[in-house]
């Protein structure tokens, strides 16, 4: 998965990557030519006395020294902009796939570990190619080049290389495999974490309603535990690595030493000969050791490229047209003709057989208890979720068939949890339409009720709004998100419980404003609260995902003992009349 996701990601630096090569070729070759040099002025120049020698020798080895250093800055600096533009490139990937997504695959990710790939995964997989590029293809270059001139100073100790390098390589490689499940669980942990403490980030204020803290404190202290019971343990190898190179160097150059002092008091071999032996010798450990380095990073990676990869594999459950169909109409009639849902793996489906037709210029009422696939009925407009039977269509054209910018452009939806984003009030209200004036704005916010407390707002139109509105009340939110919707001047609009925040006198004076400017639009509404629904032009009854009623309010209560039940638990027989 790691080499697919590199090859994939990589092919627009093809050419930094290059450049990285040949520039890391011409820097270890410099640096394995120094070693020689050096060997030169020390049996040549000093042994002799040859000054003339040693300054000029000694100039040449400045002079490569200063290439060396220059190439190594470019490489790195190539290395780099390809790293980051990789990484970059990737997180743009891995966030165009989920923006993709239908809300049943956000669920089986969970929107800890989609942010965790996006983030901590993304990141792996860049400190790789980044270290790749500055330390991995220096290394087998520096290793045989070494492994070259090492030979070439003196054959006679090159078994001292065949045993040091395989013992080096085999210590590390031991390490490094017992690494990878420790690895790979570690990341899972981390999702762990990000999800627990998104969890009380997010219900802060049930958790203290309840007095909760320390359970909750607890719950994040194991999931912190486990995670650090997996990074110790990682760590622990992690720690063995560099001792072990150590050892092997240090015990290595000593063994050059020793046997190499024999070779030189028997004459087979020259002291400047020797030293530049040492030299290619720690080279050559050297290039092992950021190898190895590479090594330890490689199974993390390939782990989180493993994540990363699953992402944008997974194809939506949400299908676009190949040929999208554009309506000969733009009136707004929404009609479900035996419609059903459900979801992978249910044992039953959440809808079942529904029919029914929302017309312009009317309003329908969907009520039901709960879980009777009420807001479920509503997301499969907009195509939140595809029906699994039937059809649902716009105007004669099945919703499925219609392109994706006609379809969400003609309908106003309101979530049942109204979401803000960080910004301005102005800045939400025109998500729904860029180009709305700020005389559009007030409009929808005067319909929506919300223009009283927004002229409160220090700033009006320009008050700040925390992210996911939390510096606002649950129905200042919900009348906000209404104005989004107004400001769009849909054909259809979809109301999921939207009025529920608000009180009776709010809500009442909302839907009187509301109806002169939804006259000629589809309006479709999902309410819990009877009173809201009483003046619908039809009201649709779901009981366990079925229509058990279809009609007025007047006639529901004659006809219908589930509506019947629903009126009574709410309003007196009077307010009923």
């Amino acid at each position: 998965m790691l080499t697919r996701l590199l090859r994939t990601h990589l092919r627009p630096y093809r050419a930094p990557l290059a450049a990285v090569v040949v520039l890391q070729l011409v820097g270890t070759i410099a640096s394995l030519y120094l070693p020689s040099l050096n060997a030169e002025i020390i049996d040549r120049g000093i042994a002799a006395g040859d000054t003339g020698l040693i300054m000029r020798l000694g100039g040449l080895m400045l002079l490569i020294s200063l290439v060396q250093v220059a190439c190594s800055i470019a490489a790195v600096h190539h290395g780099a902009r390809t790293a980051t533009g990789l990484g970059a490139q990737v997180r743009a990937s891995v966030f165009h796939r989920v923006g993709e997504f239908s809300t049943q695959e956000v669920a089986r990710f969970g929107a800890p570990s989609l942010i965790t790939r996006c983030t901590n995964d993304v990141q792996q997989v860049q400190m790789l190619v980044l270290t790749s590029c500055t330390m991995l293809v220096a290394a087998p270059i520096m290793c045989v080049g070494g492994i070259v001139m090492a030979l070439r100073e003196d054959p006679g100790l090159s078994w001292l290389v065949a045993v040091s390098v395989p013992v080096l390589a085999g210590a590390i490689g031991v390490i490094v495999v017992r690494m990878v499940p420790r690895f790979r669980r570690m990341q899972s942990m981390i999702d762990e974490v990000n999800r627990v403490l998104r969890e009380q980030i997010g219900g802060i204020r049930v958790v203290r309603a309840f007095v909760r803290e320390p359970l909750e404190t607890a719950r994040f202290g194991k999931a912190n535990a486990d995670l650090t019971a997996v990074a110790t343990s990682a760590g622990r190898l992690q720690a063995l690595i560099f001792p072990v190179v150590l050892l092997v160097l240090n015990v290595s150059s000593v063994a050059v030493l020793w046997f190499g002092g024999l070779r030189v008091d028997a004459g087979l071999m020259q002291i400047g000969a020797l030293t530049a032996f040492l030299a290619y010798l720690l080279q050559i450990l050297i290039a092992v050791m950021m190898a190895t380095f590479i090594a330890m990073m490689i199974p993390r990676a390939a782990v989180c490229a493993e994540r990363i990869v699953e992402v944008l594999d997974t194809q939506s459950s949400i299908v676009l047209a190949a040929a999208p169909v554009t309506p000969s109409r733009r009136d707004g009639l929404l009609v479900f003709d035996r419609v059903g849902f459900r979801y992978p793996g249910a044992d039953a489906p959440v809808l079942h057989e529904v029919s029914f037709a929302a017309r312009p210029g009317t309003t329908t009422a969907v009520v039901g208890s709960t879980g009777s696939g009420k807001t479920t009925l509503l997301s499969l407009v907009p195509r939140l979720a595809d029906v699994t039977a039937g059809s649902l269509s716009i105007d004669g054209v099945d919703v499925r068939e219609l392109d994706a910018q006609e379809l969400v452009g003609r309908i106003g939806y309101v979530p049942q949890r109204p979401y803000l984003f960080s910004g301005t009030v102005a800045s939400n209200l025109r998500h729904g339409r860029p180009g709305a004036t700020d005389d559009e704005l007030w409009s929808a916010l005067e319909v929506a009720q919300a223009a009283g407390f927004v002229r409160a707002m220090p700033g009006g139109l320009e008050a700040a709004v925390a992210q996911g509105g939390t510096n606002l009340s649950g129905g200042q939110r919900q009348r906000l998100a209404i104005a989004r919707a107004l400001v769009r001047r849909p054909e259809i609009y979809l109301f999921d419980d939207s009025f529920s925040a608000l009180d009776v006198a709010t809500d009442a004076r909302l839907r009187a404003a509301l109806a002169p400017v939804t006259e000629r639009a589809t309006v479709v509404i999902v309410a819990q609260r009877i009173s809201t629904v009483t003046e619908a032009d039809a009201i649709v009854v779901l009981d366990g995902g079925t229509i058990v009623g279809l009609g007025t309010h007047d006639e529901l209560l004659a006809t219908c003992p589930t509506y019947a039940e629903i009126v009574e638990s709410q309003l007196s027989p009077a307010e009923a009349a």
